[in-house]
């Protein structure tokens, strides 16, 4: 909840240009509670696990949303399998999870992505990126590893965030490519099992 409370604040305070100044402060105040949220369940599991700086190199998906945590809605999909785990349901198979896990992470970080990129470059002399659309139409295309290059960031921040956006990108690209490639392996070796001998 807290992750989407986050991600909902940060998209109304970068959209809503002329938001009154009471709700952009109500807005900071809900980035800054989610973060300290994000905080102190980091601080208590690092404490529980007894691990030390070994929690660190165990856990690095939570590291790296403690310090971006516009990533944060990230462990949206760690919680979805954790719910479906505790009713009993049926898993999906591992081919499908990674393809349906891939799809949301792609979703989330891409309209995160575009808000952050988005928060930089409007205003920016000689920017491209003039709207919304604009950010999520290049955030796509970066994403998809096509980059057109009809808008590019101009700023060394948006840039920095463009490498991040590119390198997601290309993970989770390979990720569902190899993904498939394995299961139509799966399958054809299935089918050559079952083929009678002979035939």
């Amino acid at each position: 909840m807290a992750s989407l409370l986050f991600l909902a604040a940060y998209a109304t305070k970068v959209l809503w240009h002329d938001l009154p100044s009471v709700w952009q402060d109500l807005c900071l105040a809900v980035l800054l509670t989610a973060w300290a949220l994000f905080a102190i369940d980091y601080a208590v599991r690092w404490r529980l696990s007894g691990q030390r700086l070994r929690f660190v190199r165990t856990h690095w998906l939570d590291t790296v949303v403690l310090v971006l945590p516009l990533l944060r809605p990230l462990r949206v999909v760690k919680v979805y399998e954790a719910v479906q785990r505790r009713h009993g349901q049926p898993r999906l198979a591992l081919h499908a999870r990674v393809i349906f896990y891939a799809g949301i992470s792609t979703v989330l970080l891409g309209f995160a992505g575009a808000l952050a990129v988005y928060q930089q470059e409007r205003g920016a002399p000689g920017a491209t990126m003039r709207t919304f659309g604009d950010a999520m139409w290049w955030t796509c295309a970066t994403l998809a590893t096509v980059g057109y290059g009809d808008v590019t960031p101009v700023t060394p921040v948006g840039r920095l965030i463009a490498v991040g956006i590119m390198a997601v990108g290309l993970a989770l690209l390979g990720a569902v490519t190899g993904t498939f490639a394995s299961w139509l392996l799966q399958v054809f070796s299935r089918e050559d099992d079952e083929r009678p001998p002979g035939s």
